[in-house]
């Protein structure tokens, strides 16, 4: 057993209470061991798999039983609670049903559940039941409502908001995205005046119901028989937006504030080339002069390129002001070295930039944005690696990308630009493995990145969607924005999108027929129109989806998107506008920069590795919850406001505050292997996390899953050379 770190948190003693455990004193030694998992009893269908989602998510721990299961073991009182050292031990803190109860009338093991749950205050979520009396509500008629949802708008309620919902800004909103298509449907129904017993059905969410003054709950707590239940009457999946919305609120109520794991709402926005210049779509040739696929210079198809003004950049930063959301920069020195060559040494886009430069996050981009995996042999389409004479691959030299990676920091150097030399993107996140014409990476990279100190290469998600190691540095997987790179202008991105999304019968090339997840367009987009009424919003909900779905990943496009039309700020003013519309302050955006993505991901994998294991692990005896970890391994946790951390060097605030709670991670101390985490009855802080002054601009914007792949097209699919 290694050395003990003692973390100290303060939660509200009601808290205590309101679970049935003593709050203090020699009443304390007599309460019972309550671990820090969940049961999740699964019936195979979306509701229930969708809050398994949100738990893997955040990393919090869960035991799953499947009904359909015939080798399944079966719930009774041995299976929920022992004894361990003379203690009375419940071996979940919370329960998961697909309903108020799947087992049917008269079940053993609804009963052991129920005993469970009122001897040792354990909390119950109704994933997806029908409205009735049973679960404290009037059937859904008279007045009710029973059927499709779509489009629909609920409400969070004063005792939502003021509760397990007060995270959100009050509005609901149940997509629609296909009016042919029933895509969430449930039951509004009026709660029961008065319950049995002590019964007391208290609305969360609830929505209006046709016709009258009532309104129906959606989501609601019922509290009866010294028990608690959440009931939910809507059924839904975990990429949609609703339960995306709700997905926090319902885990908090289950676990009453107090589980391993955190889920924060993440927004970062990386623009490539910067200082360099995005070759544009040709509508006429439906390809991109310039790039490999569309002909070489001196056979009709020039290039004609697109680059960000001085005026530009002067938008960007004030856009960036405007709206608390700090943008990373990746940057290729080399085109504004060229432009001046080109122009008298006049470069009044990079003059604006290093003028402004602290409103921006830099990344090294390299300088020239040369392709540095293996040679390209263009003389084919699409490309292939160059062989030598005995057909082995030729491969970019590592002196190439280590003087790509040290030109780009020599120039910021002399221009006094602050870089971090450990963050890199290279052009195209070439050097990395490129599929399916270089199925690895190479061989020359890893050196490469550790002569120069890289400890964080950006990848594209749409290949590789998971961290990994490239030599000595881990990837930060950056998802594609499908505003296109050559794209300046709203019309060529209509254009090509069309191209790209519409059948051979609209105009397209039809490559929508046959790419496997790609849908087609119902009919080709118009060209003045169809940015504003069609590609915006959908990327918007896109990239909303992401943020609301605990991925810290970044998105990226590109500086031809700030430059001409300005094509990116509609998307991005659209998610940043919809995200103010649904979420309180409490609960900003989380604008971390790329160093610090990777070390969440980082943090995320070993913690994962930790409870899959069975590593990893934390229980609950009256005020304290004792983790026990891997050495060296960071534990996250969400607990009540107030927590501290209290260290050998003394006590510090746990985590930071986020959604009403404070989350984040416990670092232990070294080679121990276990962290003791104190409920006690402190105050509630507010204060929110201070900015590391070193790290330039991080504030996050203050008011502002992946999708299935059917609902959306697919932007680019593996081995697409547009990024």
């Amino acid at each position: 057993m290694g050395q003990v770190t003692r973390l100290t948190v303060a939660c509200a003693t009601a808290a205590l209470i309101a679970v049935g455990l003593p709050t203090s004193g020699a009443g304390a030694a007599e309460a019972p061991r309550i671990d820090l998992r969940v049961l999740v009893v699964d019936d195979g269908g979306p509701a229930t798999a969708a809050i398994a989602a949100e738990l893997d998510s955040a990393g919090t721990p869960r035991t799953t039983v499947a009904l359909r299961d015939t080798g399944r073991p079966r719930i009774d009182a041995a299976f929920l609670s022992d004894t361990v050292d003379g203690r009375p031990r419940a071996k979940y803190q919370a329960v998961v049903l697909p309903n108020d109860n799947p087992f049917g009338a008269d079940s053993a093991e609804m009963t052991a559940i129920t005993a469970y749950e009122k001897r040792f205050g354990i909390r119950q979520v109704d994933a997806y039941t029908h409205a009735r009396p049973e679960v404290g509500l009037n059937y859904a008629q008279d007045p009710g409502y029973v059927g499709p949802l779509d489009g629909r708008t609920a409400q969070v309620t004063a005792a939502g908001a003021a509760g397990p919902f007060g995270y959100l800004d009050g509005a609901v909103p149940f997509e629609d995205n296909d009016p042919n298509v029933t895509e969430s449907y449930g039951f509004l129904a009026v709660p029961l005046d008065r319950p049995p017993g002590d019964g007391k059905f208290t609305s969360y969410v609830d929505a209006p119901l046709a016709g009258t003054t009532a309104r129906g709950s959606l989501v609601g707590e019922y509290a009866h028989d010294g028990r608690r239940e959440l009931v939910v009457t809507f059924v839904y999946n975990q990429h949609q937006r609703q339960y995306r919305l709700l997905a926090r609120g319902i885990v908090e109520w289950l676990t009453q504030g107090i589980h391993l794991g955190a889920d924060r709402n993440y927004l970062a926005v990386h623009v490539d080339d910067v200082l360099g210049a995005d070759d544009r779509w040709d509508s006429e040739l439906n390809c991109t002069p310039g790039d490999v696929d569309c002909g070489s210079a001196g056979d009709g198809t020039e290039p004609d390129p697109i680059r960000m003004t001085a005026e530009d950049a002067e938008y960007a930063r004030t856009w960036s002001a405007a709206h608390d959301l700090t943008l990373d920069m990746a940057y290729n020195a080399g085109g504004s070295e060229a432009h001046r060559e080109a122009n008298d040494g006049e470069d009044p886009l990079a003059d604006q930039f290093l003028a402004d430069q602290h409103a921006y996050r830099w990344v090294n981009h390299t300088y020239n944005h040369l392709f540095l995996g293996c040679v390209q042999d263009v003389s084919v389409v699409p490309w292939k690696c160059a062989t030598d004479l005995l057909g082995r691959t030729r491969w970019t030299s590592g002196l190439t990308i280590s003087q790509q990676i040290e030109d780009n920091l020599d120039w910021a150097g002399r221009q006094g630009l602050a870089v971090d030399r450990s963050e890199l993107v290279t052009g195209e996140h070439s050097g990395l493995a490129s599929r399916p014409q270089q199925p690895t990476d190479n061989p020359a990279l890893a050196p490469a990145l550790s002569d120069s100190d890289v400890a964080w290469i950006g990848s594209d998600s749409s290949r590789e969607p998971a961290q990994r190691a490239a030599g000595p540095a881990l990837t930060v997987p950056r998802y594609p924005m499908n505003v296109f790179y050559n794209a300046g202008r709203a019309a060529e991105q209509v254009d090509e999108y069309n191209w790209i999304y519409a059948s051979k019968a609209d105009g397209g090339s039809g490559t929508c027929e046959t790419a496997p997840h790609t849908t087609c367009l119902p009919q080709a987009l118009d060209p003045e129109t169809g940015y504003a009424s069609y590609i915006v919003p959908l990327e918007a909900d896109i990239g909303l989806a992401h943020v609301t779905n605990n991925d810290p990943r970044p998105h990226f496009l590109h500086q031809s998107n700030l430059a001409e039309d300005r094509i990116a700020y509609p998307v991005l003013d659209r998610i940043l506008r919809d995200y103010a519309a649904l979420f309180a302050d409490n609960t900003p955006l989380v604008n971390s920069r790329t160093r610090d993505i990777g070390t969440e991901l980082r943090q995320r994998a070993a913690w994962k590795s930790a409870l899959d294991s069975g590593k990893a692990s934390a229980y609950r005896i009256g005020n304290t919850v004792t983790v026990t970890t891997p050495a060296g391994t960071d534990v996250a946790a969400t607990l009540p406001a107030g927590s501290e951390q209290r260290t050998e060097e003394g006590s510090v605030p746990f985590g930071s505050p986020y959604a009403g709670l404070r989350s984040g991670w416990a670092a232990p101390d070294e080679d121990a292997t276990e962290i003791e985490l104190t409920l006690t009855d402190a105050g509630t802080p507010t204060d929110p996390p201070r900015p590391d002054p070193t790290d330039g601009p991080t504030a996050p914007a203050k008011r502002l899953p992946v999708p299935d792949g059917t609902r959306h097209p697919v932007p680019y699919g593996p081995g697409d050379t547009r990024f």
